[in-house]
């Protein structure tokens, strides 16, 4: 089983072909850095981009595969959620190339698409648990089986990754932030106060909004009194704030649901803080840990394709079926 995966949700147009769902035959990812000058991702900037590159990036992971559009069995691609305009590029493509080769379209949750990063480097066992981190999204998902998502939690306001680009950009040291504190954090000290909101004692909810005012408002008042406020040790405090508190929820439904394996997922899987502290608590559990490499935590089209060819074994909905 051959699958042409297509992502284009945000602001990297990729195209991968996934082997019975776990061998990679090709992921080529052409990542939009116009979106540096402009501090965040510019919608319609973004789809205009990948209208320009989507073909480009098309024939490059064909002919790096060496295969043509009849050795494909079904295409996979993002259909949500993401950025509307982005979307609509790489759903057309897919439906396109569905229509003239007559083959079946299945449309892919992009949250689904992380989760299954995991599985193209480490298989799964049930039931686990699933951080979902990103700049859009934060969620804890219990799976039983394959494909069998149950949300437990999320973020009432910020998404962890918005929060930490939301901090970079105050106190202006470049986009994106994630990468960029993770690496100050470092080389810096938890020193400052900063609040661990977890809210109910028993919910596996998150909100970041609070700890994202407290370092606005710590960076005003040093500011204002004309302080020094070491950057690298205001970064050690948020992130220790954050890791705490997605570590602490993680622990606490990987009890109750007695889960085997804990997942991370999305783009902030790559931070090394929070790899080393869930790292150190799964170990004290006896849990088994998997996050992506790096490469595979930012979207790719990779992700998809695993994420559509279990979709289609477990025969559920969302597949377009194109004939001439």
């Amino acid at each position: 089983m051959r699958i042409l995966a297509i992502e284009s949700s945000c602001d990297e147009t990729s195209v991968a072909i996934i082997e019975d769902g776990k061998k990679v035959l090709t992921n080529v990812v052409y990542t939009q850095a116009i979106h540096q000058k402009y501090g965040g991702v510019v919608p319609e900037v973004a789809s205009r981009r990948h209208i320009e590159k989507i073909t480009l990036v098309l024939d490059e992971a064909m002919k790096e595969a060496g295969l043509t559009y009849n050795d494909i069995d079904k295409i996979a691609v993002t259909s949500e959620p993401g950025l509307i305009g982005s979307l609509m590029v790489g759903v057309n493509a897919a439906k396109t190339i569905g229509l003239a080769y007559n083959k079946p379209v299945i449309m892919v949750n992009h949250i689904y698409g992380h989760i299954y990063a995991n599985y193209l480097e480490h298989d799964f066992i049930f039931p686990l648990i699933a951080l979902v981190v990103s700049g859009g999204h934060t969620e804890l998902v219990l799976m039983k089986k394959h494909f069998d998502f149950t949300v437990l939690g999320q973020t009432l306001d910020d998404a962890v990754g918005e929060a930490y680009d939301k901090v970079a950009r105050v106190v202006e040291v470049g986009y994106p932030g994630g990468p960029i504190l993770d690496k100050m954090a470092k080389t810096g000290k938890a020193i400052y106060p900063l609040p661990h909101i977890k809210l109910a004692k028993d919910s596996f909810d998150f909100s970041f909004s609070g700890l994202k005012s407290a370092v606005i408002n710590l960076y005003n008042k040093y500011k204002a009194q004309n302080l020094t406020l070491n950057y690298n040790d205001l970064a050690a405090s948020f992130q220790d704030a954050v890791v705490d508190v997605l570590v602490s929820k993680t622990k606490m439904a990987a009890q109750k649901y007695q889960a085997k394996q804990v997942l991370i997922a999305g783009g902030v899987a790559a931070n090394s803080g929070l790899r080393a502290r869930m790292q150190d608590e799964m170990d004290k559990m006896g849990i088994i840990l998997t996050y992506p490499t790096i490469k595979n935590c930012t979207d790719n089209a990779a992700m998809i394709g695993v994420a559509g060819y279990f979709q289609d074994k477990e025969k559920l909905s969302s597949i377009y079926t194109t004939s001439n």
